[in-house]
């Protein structure tokens, strides 16, 4: 009877618990809001495992993956303002999108390293918050939130 049991929960924890991402800092309510939930391996490349995607909400905007599996991942995150289903860019590359990354990971003068997007998800439900940045145009509506 007991090893029944622990067959029937085996594959809930092999799954892992949801994932809840709250996305500060949107600036509209234009389009949609991506993140993509990577292994280091993926990390700032296409073809993440896990994504997720809603209608953007202007100031903050929350989506979840139900089931990730227990690991170490980064979430990059964009404002799609013109569901085009990808970052537009400026000239030298610069985002014309809003952007972001776990850990509310630094920008600057590039991509954000893993060690700083880092975060560690494991079998109970976690929620991770961070801001949007824009480096063309409006910035987001909440600038002043800690």
């Amino acid at each position: 009877m007991i090893a029944a049991a622990a067959l029937l929960l085996a594959p809930a924890t092999a799954s892992g618990g949801p994932l809840t991402v709250v996305v500060h800092n949107v600036r509209n309510a234009r389009g949609e809001l991506r993140i993509d939930v990577c292994p280091k391996q993926r990390f700032l490349a296409d073809g993440c495992p896990w994504h997720s995607r809603g209608p953007a909400v202007t100031g903050t905007t929350t989506l979840t993956l139900l089931a990730l599996p227990p690991g170490d991942y980064a979430v990059q995150a964009f404002h799609d303002e013109n569901d085009n289903d990808r970052v537009d860019r400026a000239l030298f590359g610069i985002p014309k999108e809003g952007i972001g990354f776990s850990r509310d990971a630094r920008i600057v003068l590039g991509p954000p390293k893993w060690r700083d997007a880092v975060f560690t998800h494991g079998t109970e439900a976690q929620t991770i918050e961070f801001s949007l940045r824009y480096f063309l145009g409006p910035s987001g509506p909440d600038k002043a939130r800690k």
